[in-house]
């Protein structure tokens, strides 16, 4: 009788957050950046994505996925280029011991899902791809380390590439026209720096109107401004960050998080024609963070935005309580507060303005710290009968 073994591995992926950040390709085709970026991995207790990979020969369908219950398509060329290189690993590693099961040439049905809203804006496909690699990495038994492997997911999602590792993340830009130096680096593990936080403000679930890969191919054709930021300003500003972070230097962070985040919004509006990813809420949560370290007589918070209108507010654990009295009063009965100390009453140093943006233009809040890198999971969204897990 064949052997119709339903084969299966499980796993969880991080979103990470970019405090220097990924904007423009020098080669589409290989997902290669004009730039390197940075980011901070965060706590999958909060943000993530969980994937099953599984085969067998009782599959007589092509390559599926499910992400959130819903099909879909694995015929892209990102995805076909991830599935492709891991079946080759795969394949080396049958061709070596003819002994191993030739899980290289059986069809893969994937399911995924994420607690945190998809194309919004929350590095949704990062978390995704990183997922995926690293379920059919563990499926394949391959032996890759995560930085290797960082190659791969690196040609689904660019960002995708940090998301293999925990902490603070690098994605070095390479120069290489194969992309073979194009790869993730751990800058610091979590336990570096572990006091790390992020409060995330979620101004809108919908999907964005202009994606991150139309919108950076766009930014390279046409702004004046790209060509300065990508070969002056972000290499200056990747070794402030990795000193700071390796220092501890949170005013040092925040600073450059900020005008980072600045100057890549700076290069979408530069664009032609322009791209606007902030929006009115989105400047009232810049403005609140500017009055929280006025009031606190030092930078005590870093926002940052990716290509979204959400804003994601770096502090420290020990000023929890001092940039949460300017957003807890606010945005109290929104949900994400969790077991947050709901004690601060006294409004923080918010303006009317800002304080009526963001009552009516935040949807929720997530309250974060960094985390780890993915984590294998004997929670399976396929069951042992090759069907999907409802969830």
């Amino acid at each position: 009788m064949a052997d119709l073994k339903i084969y299966r591995a499980s796993t969880t992926a991080p979103v990470n957050i970019a405090v220097i950040k990924y904007w423009g390709k020098r080669d589409p085709a290989l997902n290669l950046p004009t730039n390197s970026s940075l980011s901070v991995t965060l706590s999958q207790s909060d943000l993530r994505t969980h994937t099953t990979a599984s085969c067998s020969p009782a599959f007589d369908h092509p390559d599926t996925l499910l992400l959130n219950n819903a099909p879909q398509s694995l015929s892209t060329p990102r995805s076909l280029a991830c599935l492709r290189s891991l079946r080759a690993l795969r394949s080396g590693l049958e061709d070596a011991d003819p002994s191993l099961p030739k899980l290289s040439t059986l069809p893969l049905r994937l399911a995924s899902a994420n607690n945190f809203p998809t194309a919004a804006g929350l590095a949704s496909s990062a978390a995704g791809f990183a997922a995926l690699v690293r379920a059919i990495a563990d499926l394949y038994a391959l032996r890759q380390s995560p930085t290797e492997l960082s190659l791969i997911a690196r040609q689904g999602s660019g960002s995708a590439c940090r998301s293999l590792l925990g902490g603070y993340v690098a994605w070095d830009h390479g120069t290489r026209a194969d992309g073979l130096d194009s790869r993730a680096r751990l800058v610091a593990p979590k336990a570096h720096w572990p006091d790390m936080r992020a409060l995330i403000l979620v101004v809108s679930a919908a999907k964005k109107g202009v994606s991150s890969t139309a919108g950076m191919q766009t930014t390279v054709q046409t702004s004046s401004l790209f060509q300065t930021r990508a070969k002056e300003v972000v290499p200056k500003r990747m070794a402030e960050m990795e000193h700071a972070i390796l220092s501890k230097d949170f005013e040092t962070f925040a600073k450059v998080t900020m005008r980072e985040s600045n100057s890549f919004h700076a290069t979408c509006l530069d664009t032609d024609p322009p791209i606007f990813y902030l929006n009115d809420v989105s400047r009232a949560a810049i403005k609140a963070v500017e009055e929280t370290n006025d009031k606190a007589g030092r930078t005590i918070a870093a926002y940052t935005f990716d290509a979204g209108p959400n804003a994601v507010i770096y502090y420290q654990k020990a000023d929890e309580d001092a940039v949460l009295k300017t957003f807890l009063p606010i945005l109290r009965q929104k949900e994400g507060w969790g077991e947050t100390d709901t004690k601060i009453d006294d409004p923080g140093p918010a303006s009317p303005q800002v304080v009526e943006a963001l009552e009516a233009g935040v949807s929720r809040v997530i309250l974060t710290s960094v985390g780890e890198g993915p984590i294998s999971v004997q929670e399976h969204l396929i069951d042992d009968e090759g069907k999907p897990v409802i969830t």
